[in-house]
């Protein structure tokens, strides 16, 4: 009944603010636009009509503001006027009101907000779709960010996701796409990030990471988390100043460097995802600034962390493959990779696969970002994946969204930027790292401890297997000799004497392996 009842809600929000009009009045057929405007007869839509999906979006609620927040990266795709609008999703939702936020953290803490903080500012710096955020003063004079979750807005999340399972049932069951993309997972993905970043907890220690991985980088800045003053519901960590990354003329005033900032940004985000396998998942503009400060300036500010993506070793390694065959243009191997990993099916052609790859993706290379889009890129992409049933992969849902993002913010800093070849020299690094001798010495230093702790055991676990197995052959042979007998015993001894072999050499190669890091750590520079 609640589920019918959203539903219900939805739909007169879509009449309400002429959702419906718009959606109808983009189609070129002159009956749809007939149709159009006949929906639209005795309602007053005077708003303009980005100003009234803003505002249908937030009346939604937070899961319909975050696809607006995906929305407004895209000004490739979406007119100047809705595009301007949705930006104000960034930043600008409506907040809820103070007294509600002093008693959420008091409860939180069990203690008056003046026993908390020297100072409180009541108005909300910024007002999101799951929480907002209050700038105060510790009573050590530490000045710090409060975030606050929203009251309610677990339940609402509950309702509309209820809901996507239901509408991914269907997709699932009735679409002839559903099982190759896999509606359901993507749901159950979407619902657990979703519920991470209700968890406030879990988000400041998503932001402890961050700052511990971008530590050497010099190139991002994470704020500290006050660990005494973080709980589910409410978060304090250190208050971060620096420049909205939208503002563009106040950083173009301050004397940044837009092509450094924009290169910047490839090389963060390449790190996070193939050095560390932990990524900021919701780098939209609301979500990210820059530093003016003289001993920081020019570097990034990344905040709100409740969204983070991770990949296994394997994502990573098929994924790095995937870039570096992209950038040399070798769309056979991208497809053998496609067929390897089991993303298509066993009995697709290579060479059909291949061609249907090079005429997706070889019209955008040698041309900067503002005259390619990966938008239509992947538009095209999953029309290829559609014809050869590629499985869209529902952990990686996150890191595509994650993508456009970027570029997204590249062709607003820089439009000149070419994006290939600024990612090519580091993915080409980051492989031979993983694949040559210092990979092989980063994973030797690895697997030391344990295989240190192992290596004393061997002899003692070969001579008991031995000594079990010539307690076993009388009884199963028989006492007297016999050919099969000793042709058995000559087999045993073959299969024994491969085994010392292998116990030798993979000692003497581990010893080797242990000399070899020894040796370069200690080599000069």
């Amino acid at each position: 009944m609640r589920d019918l009842a959203r539903l219900v809600y939805i739909v007169f929000i879509v009449l309400r603010y002429g959702l419906d009009e718009l959606a109808l009045s983009s189609f070129r057929q002159r009956w749809v636009r007939g149709l159009a405007r006949l929906v639209g007869v005795g309602r007053r839509l005077d708003a303009p009509r980005g100003a009234r999906l803003r505002m249908a979006l937030e009346r939604l609620g937070p899961i319909f503001v975050k696809f607006g927040q995906v929305l407004s990266t895209r000004r490739d795709l979406l007119p100047v006027d809705v595009a301007d609008e949705l930006a104000k999703l960034q930043d600008d939702v409506p907040p809820f009101p103070a007294e509600q936020a002093v008693a959420l953290v008091e409860a939180a803490f069990g203690r008056p907000l003046d026993q908390l903080f020297a100072s409180f500012e009541h108005e909300p710096v910024a007002s999101a779709s799951i929480a907002q955020v209050h700038f105060a003063v510790l009573k050590n004079g530490r000045e710090v960010a409060v975030k606050v979750l929203r009251p309610g807005v677990l339940q609402i999340i509950d309702s509309d996701l209820a809901l996507l399972r239901v509408l991914a049932g269907w997709a699932d069951r009735y679409s002839a796409d559903g099982k190759r993309l896999k509606p359901r997972e993507v749901v159950a993905e979407f619902d657990k990030y979703l519920h991470d970043e209700l968890d406030l907890v879990r988000e400041a220690a998503n932001a402890t990471q961050l700052r511990r991985n971008m530590e050497g980088l010099d190139l991002v800045l994470v704020p500290e988390m006050i660990w005494d003053l973080c709980t589910p519901g409410v978060m304090v960590m250190e208050r971060m100043t620096g420049v909205p990354i939208s503002q563009v003329a106040r950083l173009r005033e301050a004397g940044i460097d837009f092509q450094k900032l924009a290169r910047d940004g490839v090389t963060i985000f390449f790190t996070q995802v193939f050095r560390d396998g932990f990524f900021h998942a919701d780098m939209h503009p609301g979500n990210i600034q820059v530093s003016v400060a003289p001993q920081t300036f020019g570097r990034y500010v990344a905040l709100d962390f409740g969204i983070i993506g991770t990949l296994t070793e394997s994502d990573k390694d098929y994924l790095a493959q995937n870039f570096i065959a992209f950038f040399r243009r070798d769309y056979k191997r991208v497809a053998e990779l496609h067929l390897e990993s089991g993303w298509v099916p066993a009995g697709t052609r290579i060479d059909e696969l291949e061609g249907a790859i090079r005429a997706c993706c070889e019209p955008y290379f040698d041309r900067p970002l503002k005259e390619i889009s990966l938008g239509q890129v992947l538009l095209r992409l999953f029309q290829t994946s559609r014809r050869f049933n590629v499985e869209i992969q529902p952990q990686l849902v996150l890191l595509q969204k994650t993508l456009l993002n970027v570029e997204g913010l590249g062709r607003q800093l820089d439009p000149e930027l070419d994006l290939w070849s600024t990612a090519k020299p580091f993915l080409e690094r980051w492989m031979h790292e993983q694949i040559g001798w210092r990979g092989l010495i980063e994973r030797l230093k690895d697997e030391a401890p344990r295989y240190a702790k192992m290596l004393p055991e061997l002899p003692r676990l070969l001579h008991d297997a031995l000594e079990a197995q010539a307690r076993a052959r009388p009884a199963a042979h028989g006492d007297g000799p016999s050919d099969a007998l000793l042709a058995a015993l000559l087999a045993e001894q073959r299969r024994t004497n491969r085994l010392l072999q292998a116990v030798l050499c993979t000692g003497v190669g581990f010893l080797m392996g242990l000399l070899v890091v020894q040796i370069w750590q200690r080599w000069p520079g």
